[in-house]
C-alpha cells in the first residue's frame, strides 16, 4: 500500500473530528498487520471499489461512540443503541468520503456503511490485503481507523505489455 492512498485517510479523520465533532485527534504511530480484529467493540465498515478496492474500519471505543452520538444529536444516549450505531456509520461515511476525494485518481465507489457491534469481532479483509492500522486519540478516549487498500492494474496496460512481449 502506498503513501499517497493512507494520507487522505489520515487528513480525513482530523478533519472530521474537527470540524463535524469539535473533538481534536491526536495521531499514535502506524501499524502494518494482517489482524482481523479491530482495536475496540464499536466498528463503522466501509467497502471501497474502483481502480483501487479494499475496506475501511472507524473502530471506536464506547465512551468515544456515546461522545460521537451525543454530538452529532445533542443529547447523550443512555446506551449503545440504534442512534449511536447510525452516527458511527456516519462519521465512518464522512472519513471515508473525504478521503475518496483525496483519490480522485482512483475512481473508487464507496459502500453503504455498516456498523459492527461486540468485543473480539472481526472484520475481513480479504486474502490478499494487509491493513494499515492508525491509532487516535482524543478526549473521549481511543479510535483506530484501519484501512486495506489495493490498486487495481490496469487491464489495457496490461495487455499491451503482454503483446509487446510476444512480438
Amino acid at each position: 500500500m502506498k503513501a499517497e492512498h493512507i494520507n487522505p485517510f489520515l487528513s480525513a479523520a482530523v478533519d472530521v473530528f474537527s470540524t463535524m465533532l469539535n473533538c481534536q485527534l491526536q495521531r499514535g504511530p502506524l501499524a502494518l498487520g494482517a489482524n482481523f480484529q479491530p482495536a475496540h467493540e464499536i466498528s463503522g465498515v466501509i467497502s471501497l471499489s474502483g481502480k483501487a478496492s479494499g475496506t475501511v474500519v472507524f473502530s471506536v471505543e464506547r465512551e468515544v461512540a456515546l461522545c460521537v452520538a451525543e454530538q452529532m444529536l445533542g443529547e447523550r444516549p443512555a446506551s449503545l443503541n440504534a442512534e449511536v450505531a447510525d452516527a458511527i456509520g456516519e462519521v465512518t461515511n464522512m472519513i471515508a468520503g473525504r478521503a475518496k476525494a483525496g483519490l480522485e485518481h482512483l475512481e473508487m465507489r464507496l459502500g453503504l456503511p455498516r456498523v459492527v457491534v461486540g468485543r473480539n469481532h472481526t472484520i475481513d479483509f480479504g486474502s490478499v490485503l494487509r491493513k494499515i492500522s492508525i491509532p487516535y486519540v482524543c478526549p473521549w478516549g481511543e479510535l483506530t481507523v484501519d484501512v486495506g487498500l489495493l490498486e487495481r492494474i490496469d487491464e489495457t496496460q496490461s495487455e499491451i505489455r503482454f503483446n509487446f512481449a510476444n512480438a
